[in-house]
């Protein structure tokens, strides 16, 4: 036996925002409790090669209450990955808050 290296590829770049500076993004989300809402949700950043440093999710009767805290994201990217969630047939809001050590810069609401 003997071990194998694996590296993560590098994230795709923000060919939009390149002079942007990078931020904590957090995405509140309400969807359907359905099977595969939150592998969808997720998807959404493994096509970028991007990891969520954090993932919460809470089943409340019909519904899934899920947190996601992404780092290392322009504003720009965080709210076309935000949007694209919202697209999804099951989610009924979204809402994206952009973080920094200080406290938070700006909040973008989205619902149906």
């Amino acid at each position: 036996m003997h071990a194998v290296e694996t590296t993560l590829p590098a994230p795709r770049a923000d060919v939009w925002a390149v002079n942007s500076a990078h931020c904590q993004a957090h995405y509140q989300i309400i969807a359907e409790a359905e099977p595969d809402v939150l592998c969808r949700v997720l998807n959404f950043f493994a096509l970028q090669f991007l990891i969520p440093r954090e993932v919460l999710v809470n089943r409340e009767e019909d519904l899934l209450n899920i947190t996601i805290v992404m780092d290392g994201l322009s504003w720009h990217r965080a709210q076309v990955i935000g949007e694209k969630i919202r697209n999804l047939i099951s989610v009924c809001s979204l809402e994206v808050l952009a973080a920094d050590a200080v406290g938070l810069e700006a909040v973008v609401a989205i619902a149906r």
